[in-house]
C-alpha cells in the first residue's frame, strides 16, 4: 500500500507527538494505559527476508528483544548494531533478537541489512502486526519479551542502551 505524502506527513506527527508525550513523562519506556506489559505477546507468523516462516510462539523458552524499526530511522541504524552484538554475545544466554521492517517494500531492508551485518532475522511488518502490539507510532519501539512469551519491557524512541542491556540480562538471569 502506497501512502501519500499527506498521510506520511500525519503518520510521523503522530509519531512525533507520541515520543514528546514520552519524554515529557521523563520515560525511558513509555506505558500507555492497556500496555502490553506483563501479558502475554501477541502471536504471530511472517516470512523473512529469506522467506523462511518465523512463528514468534517457536522462541517460547527464550527471551526475544522484538525491534520494530525502518531503513530512514537514524536512531534504530544506531540501535541494530549494538543488537546484533547482544545477539553474538547473549545468543547462547537463550536470547533472540528479531526485527520486524515497518518499510512499505523488501529492498531498502535487505540492503541495509547486508551493510550493518546484521545476524538476526528480520521480517516486513503490517499495520495490522502494529496494531497488535499497541500501534507503531514511532520508531524504534523495542519489546523485551521473557521465556514464557510475556512482555516485559517496551522502549519507545532513542533509548539507552544500557537501560535495555539492564533489563535483558535481568530476564536472561531468570528460568
Amino acid at each position: 500500500m502506497r501512502r501519500t505524502g499527506l498521510e506520511r506527513g500525519r503518520i510521523l506527527f503522530a509519531g512525533l507527538l507520541l515520543a514528546a508525550c514520552c519524554a515529557a513523562c521523563g520515560a525511558r519506556s513509555c506505558f500507555a494505559a492497556g500496555s502490553l506489559l506483563n501479558k502475554e505477546a501477541p502471536e504471530f507468523v511472517r516470512k523473512d527476508l529469506n522467506g523462511a516462516t518465523l512463528n514468534l510462539a517457536h522462541y517460547r523458552g527464550k527471551v526475544v528483544l522484538l525491534n520494530f524499526w525502518a531503513t530512514w530511522c537514524a536512531p534504530c541504524q544506531v540501535e541494530m548494531p549494538i543488537f546484533s552484538a547482544w545477539q553474538r554475545r547473549y545468543g547462547p544466554q537463550g536470547l533472540q533478537v528479531i526485527g520486524i521492517s515497518m518499510n512499505e517494500e523488501a529492498a531498502p531492508v535487505r540492503r541495509l541489512s547486508a551493510r550493518l551485518k546484521l545476524n538476526y532475522p528480520l521480517v516486513m511488518g503490517s499495520v495490522q502486526l502494529a496494531e497488535r502490539y499497541g500501534g507503531v507510532l514511532g520508531l524504534p519501539l523495542t519489546y523485551l519479551i521473557d521465556r514464557n512469551g510475556r512482555v516485559r519491557a517496551r522502549f519507545q524512541g532513542q533509548t539507552d542502551p544500557i537501560a535495555i542491556e539492564k533489563q535483558l540480562r535481568l530476564l536472561l538471569s531468570q528460568p
